[in-house]
């Protein structure tokens, strides 16, 4: 006889589980497995991939000073969260040493935030801004895709101006930027680069940006010995 794999052998891959009654007809109960989906789904809407889910607090490793500021940083950013949201100061960056864990805890800031219903968009800065200048001839899915990250609860921006810089890059940025900080709408940030950095590329998106992290940024110090790849 043929053997069949399921997804969920509770459900058969159905959804749905019969529960029996006393003198009525079967009830049908959604599987909790359902209910995972939807939840990967909702991540999925997010730009959040649920294999995502694996970056935690609990799992990053603390290795040395500059991490355990950086979870430190991001644990009390995530508890203060309600008191500080709808202030000026109400976001936070971590920026500085490639592979220090910055994209790891910013990812479980996010996580955590959906887990308590507050919707975060993840905007992964190059692939987002370089789609964008594909299509900005088509003023429909421009403002689409600008409106997305101007309005969501909380967006997530990994590794801010990664890779090549234009002016273009800048324009785009700006108009996200600072249509959330005119509307004191939180930001998660990681970057490559420092404040100083940053401010460079562009003063009025730096400036805003720092204003806004001011209580919650972590420069880490660009060094070899603070890259965990390379331990």
């Amino acid at each position: 006889m043929e053997q069949h794999s399921y997804k969920c052998n509770r459900c058969r891959d159905t959804g749905w589980i019969l529960k029996r009654q006393n003198n009525a007809q079967p009830l049908a109960l959604q599987c909790d497995c359902q209910k995972k989906e939807r939840i990967k789904d909702h991540w999925r809407s997010c730009g959040i991939n649920p294999e995502m889910i694996n970056y935690k607090f609990a799992n990053f490793q603390v290795w040395n000073d500059s991490s355990g500021n950086m979870k430190d940083t991001a644990t009390v950013y995530f508890n203060e969260f309600d008191e500080i949201r709808d202030k000026r100061r109400n976001s936070i960056m971590l920026c500085g040493q490639v592979g220090s864990g910055k994209s790891h805890l910013t990812i479980a800031l996010a996580i955590n935030f959906l887990k308590r219903k507050i919707d975060v968009m993840y905007m992964p800065y190059r692939d987002v801004i370089t789609k964008i200048k594909q299509n900005m001839i088509d003023e429909e899915y421009y403002r689409r895709s600008i409106s997305k990250y101007q309005t969501c609860e909380i967006l997530l921006i990994d590794d801010l101006f990664k890779g090549k810089v234009n002016e273009s890059d800048i324009n785009i940025i700006f108009e996200i930027i600072n249509y959330r900080y005119l509307n004191f709408m939180p930001l998660i940030v990681s970057s490559e680069f420092s404040v100083d950095k940053l401010l460079d590329f562009d003063e009025g998106v730096g400036s805003r940006i720092y204003e806004m992290c001011k209580d919650y940024i972590v420069e880490v110090e660009k060094t070899v010995l603070n890259n965990y790849r390379l331990k």
